[in-house]
């Protein structure tokens, strides 16, 4: 999110907080790339997972770099902007192309369903001699195939 928060801070000609956001965004993918890779490495079922490796992580952090370096070769040829110390505030509400989220809420309850009701679903009341019981596993008949002979005055036409 910084890395593009810093592009768009860099098309509004803010060069230093956009230095300042991509800074940030190099931190935090310092920090998920050194989680990855300790994922990857870690014993069990899910190892064949290498988030690392992943399209969009290996573009991510090449992207990242290639901005900042921007950022930085423009703030000094062009803008001579002041990079602050703290980073810029995310916009984390988005106030643009979402629709806004319609609550859920639950049905009420139906009358019919009851204490004793729901109280006669507990499968532990269920009768023992309930088991079921394999079924003989009967002999299969061969059947006889029909003698099929091919004809030849079928009516098709290749042509």
């Amino acid at each position: 999110a910084y890395c593009y928060h810093g592009q768009t801070l860099l098309a509004s000609d803010k060069c230093g907080e956009a230095i300042r956001s991509l800074q940030e965004s190099e931190k935090f993918f310092a920090k998920a790339e050194a989680l990855c890779k300790e994922y990857g490495e870690t014993k069990g079922p899910g190892t064949t997972a290498k988030p690392s490796g992943h399209l969009f992580f290996r573009k991510l952090g090449s992207l990242i770099k290639n901005t900042l370096e921007k950022c930085q070769r423009e703030n000094g040829f062009i803008y001579f902007q002041k990079v602050p110390a703290e980073a810029p505030q995310l916009e984390l509400k988005a106030n643009y192309g979402l629709v806004e989220p319609v609550p859920f809420e639950f049905p009420a309850l139906n009358t019919h369903w009851t204490p004793e009701t729901l109280a006669a679903f507990d499968l532990t009341k269920r009768p023992k001699d309930d088991t079921a019981k394999p079924k003989p596993d009967e002999e299969v008949k061969p059947l006889k195939e029909p003698d099929i002979k091919p004809q030849k005055d079928s009516g098709c036409q290749i042509s």
